[in-house]
């Protein structure tokens, strides 16, 4: 029967930050007061996938690209066979290799392109970005991890720092509602509905 396995201890949040930069930073400056970083984690919050179009992808861009690629790999292949041929014999197949590569790459570029139907004809990068970033640490540490990022800025709180109860990164929840429709201001008396002091009745 194998032993129970001890859960991982529960993480609390610490500090929010906008950018990871920000979080790392923090994390850093635990590291650097000698706080047990290996207590902490950096969390990114409402992570979104973000593609950002570079161009359009014609026949030609990718037969460059494919020929470009295709480059890289033959100049290894010819280094790596150079070894094991002395002289100038080296030098030529290092520059068969580039060669080779060129070509090969250039049709596979053209032929890829060519299988996709007009699909995707744009270039892209993609990358994941996060609203913004928690630095979490353990139960026991929370507290402690609080305490040496509030000297990070002379204000007295962690640079970066969301205020308590934000429902955004630097957004702050407005005060709660003293009252529904119809309620009287604060100071005022008498049962609902009843006229303030010396209102004028409606005539019926």
């Amino acid at each position: 029967m194998r032993p129970a396995e001890t859960p991982p201890a529960a993480r609390e949040p610490v500090a929010n930050y906008r950018t990871y930069a920000e979080a790392q930073r923090a994390v850093d400056y635990l590291s650097d007061q000698k706080f047990p970083v290996e207590n902490t984690s950096i969390v990114g919050v409402d992570l979104r996938l973000v593609e950002k179009v570079l161009g359009r992808l014609t026949y030609l861009r990718a037969t460059g690209m494919g020929a470009a690629s295709g480059a890289w790999i033959g100049l290894l292949v010819g280094l790596f066979l150079a070894i094991f041929v002395p002289g100038r014999f080296g030098l030529l197949l290092i520059l068969w290799g580039l060669i080779w590569g060129v070509i090969a790459g250039a049709i596979f570029g053209l032929v890829g392109h060519a299988l996709t139907g007009g699909k995707r004809d744009f270039i892209s990068s993609s990358e994941l970005v996060a609203d913004h970033y928690e630095v979490l640490a353990t139960a026991p540490h929370v507290v402690e991890a609080r305490r040496v990022l509030e000297s990070m800025s002379p204000g007295g709180t962690p640079m970066g720092t969301m205020p308590p109860g934000s429902a955004t990164p630097g957004g702050t929840v407005p005060p709660p509602a003293t009252g529904g429709p119809g309620t009287m201001p604060p100071g005022a008396h008498g049962a609902p509905g009843a006229m303030p002091p010396g209102a004028v009745p409606p005539r019926p």
